[in-house]
């Protein structure tokens, strides 16, 4: 029941993280706390069920969009990492400031919570066979 609220205050730590605590590492850590509650109470099922993505695939595209963005202010003409701040105003929403280092950290997101996610898998399929074993010894 609380993992939708956990995942939200992950998101949330993530967007705020460039103004005060928190950013896309405690973000990730957040929402693989989030993953783990929901595999505790449900198994490798409901966490394929939570998110039917491959570890790899948020793992690499993490790594991607970190080392990514930091290629991409280098040739901007700025420094490794650099960021640089944005301010629109859309219609009916109103102002917007925008922070390019968020990029940064949604990779870095990213690259926790696909490692949080492959830990679970992998270390999580022994105590899934035991628990089936077990089961189909009591209702032999």
């Amino acid at each position: 029941m609380i993992f939708h609220a956990i995942m939200v205050w992950s998101l949330f730590l993530l967007f705020v993280g460039h103004n005060q605590p928190g950013g896309g590492f405690a973000a990730g850590i957040v929402a693989g706390l989030a993953l783990t509650v929901r595999y505790l109470a449900g198994g490798a099922g409901e966490l394929r069920a939570a998110l039917p993505v491959m570890p790899g695939l948020l793992l690499g595209s993490g790594l991607f969009l970190s080392a990514g963005f930091g290629v991409v202010s280098m040739l901007a003409g700025g420094d490794v990492l650099q960021t640089w701040d944005y301010d629109l105003h859309l219609p009916l929403i109103g102002e917007l400031h925008l922070v390019t280092s968020v990029f940064f950290d949604i990779g870095v997101y990213l690259v926790v919570i696909g490692l949080v996610l492959d830990i679970l898998r992998s270390l999580g399929s022994g105590l899934d066979a035991q628990i089936n074993r077990a089961h189909e010894e009591v209702n032999r």
